[in-house]
């Protein structure tokens, strides 16, 4: 029987147990009120974890996050600033392994903490604004606490029966919102080369941000686009309402747009409402190798922190800081290369700090995200250099070609060096 508990009282102390192992909804799908009585009493109740995925609430700061111990599988959103105070544990790994690891019991749950949206006429709800991995944390979990939001959207795809909440707080609360970031020249330069290789019929995995958001207003005149994305952004509103993204031409799920978070605005949630034409899934099909293997013309569009003269990607790490984390990336760069008349891009500027850093490198000053021998095409805002079936030689001298003109004389140097070495 789900016990009802009233927002102001409360007590977390009567459902966690000490060690406990937290797994929390994650993104714009964040149960703040439940994250706001963890941060304030995890300390009474001792020796509590918690797992996030991402994170934009704000709520997790080094201050907020010292009563218990905090995971993620990268640095992404509001989540930087932990690791700069390495109050932060990075858990390496894909996406599309995070539900299968909480159903394995690697990564522990205990306790999942999930949004909803209020129970439809068949006493189901909604998972709202995501939906990833939380299934699989409530199968996994000893207890499920949700917060019940009366303004989250009641998105369609997976549910949560009101028989497997064992404690419903009811709030009336804006969600968690993403406004679409600003677009400078730089971010415009890049879109531009990325949506060259979007055609009619292109089924798009894209995500929020500058460069997502700026190729996404380039589509308007684009017929018969498809969605089949880990997430989306009010970006997708605006090619729906263009007549730009209809889903028609998609071997799968014909006139629908998969996904698995929304992350945006009032706009988009308002949107998704009761929306048939989008669809809320979990990771085991938006990222399943099996089910993008399916899809013709899919164009898949990353970013990264800086990639080698070779192709390899890092997308996490700058010499000791963590700032971003694997993501998806390796699921939808693979899918993207293989798919017939589809692509895998790599979007990123050509420098860092203000231009003094170029992220086309000679070394990587992190981990491999993305293996070169998975890489498709990388862009800039000098152009886009297709690495499939190049040599390695040949690679190098692509991305020189969409290096910053300041360090490409550098990198020919560190291009000779390497090659006398046996590249």
């Amino acid at each position: 029987m789900t016990v009802l508990l009233d927002a102001a009282e409360l007590d977390l102390g009567s459902i966690l147990r000490p060690g406990d192992r937290v797994v929390v909804g994650q993104a714009c799908g964040e149960p703040t009120t439940l994250i706001g009585a963890l941060i304030a009493q995890a300390g009474a109740i001792g020796d509590v974890s918690a797992f996030i995925a991402t994170s934009f609430s704000g709520l997790f700061t080094p201050a907020a996050t010292d009563a218990f111990a905090l995971r993620s599988m990268g640095a992404i959103g509001a989540l930087r600033t932990l690791t700069k105070e390495h109050r932060l544990g990075i858990v390496p790994c894909h996406v599309s392994r995070v539900g299968p690891m909480i159903e394995a019991g690697v990564l522990g749950c205990d306790v999942a903490f999930v949004q909803v949206s209020p129970a439809d006429e068949r006493g189901g709800h909604s998972f709202g604004l995501v939906s990833d991995h939380v299934r699989a944390a409530v199968a996994a979990a000893r207890v499920v606490v949700a917060e019940v939001n009366d303004r989250v959207p009641f998105t369609l795809g997976e549910r949560l029966a009101s028989a497997e909440i064992d404690y419903a707080v009811r709030v009336s609360r804006a969600p968690v919102q993403v406004p679409p970031a600003p677009i400078g020249p730089v971010d415009a330069a890049i879109a531009a080369h990325a949506a060259a290789y979007i055609e009619d019929g292109a089924v798009l995995q894209i995500g929020v941000g500058a460069v997502p958001e700026a190729v996404l207003r380039l589509l308007c005149d684009r017929a018969d686009l498809g969605v089949h994305s880990g997430m989306i952004g009010d970006g997708v509103v605006d090619l729906v309402e263009a007549g730009a993204i209809t889903n028609a031409r998609k071997n799968i799920d014909r006139g629908v747009s998969v996904t698995g978070a929304l992350i945006g605005t009032e706009r988009l949630y308002r949107f998704a409402d009761r929306n048939p034409a989008i669809r809320m899934c979990t990771t085991d099909y938006t990222h399943d190798a099996g089910v993008l293997a399916r899809l013709e013309r899919l164009v898949t569009i990353n970013s990264a922190l800086e990639v080698d003269l070779t192709g390899q990607v890092n997308a996490e790490q700058s010499g000791a800081a963590y700032l971003g984390g694997t993501g998806g990336q390796v699921d939808f760069v693979r899918a993207g290369a293989r798919s017939p008349g589809g692509h895998a891009i790599i979007a990123l500027p050509s420098t860092a700090k203000g231009g003094t850093v170029s992220r086309i490198t000679a070394t990587l000053s992190g981990p491999v995200t993305t293996a070169r021998s998975d890489v498709d095409v990388i862009v800039t805002e000098f152009g886009a250099a297709e690495l499939a079936g190049r040599t390695l030689a040949e690679r190098t001298r692509r991305l020189i070609a969409v290096a910053h003109p300041d360090f490409r004389a550098e990198l020919e140097r560190a291009a000779h060096v390497v090659q006398r070495r046996g590249f």
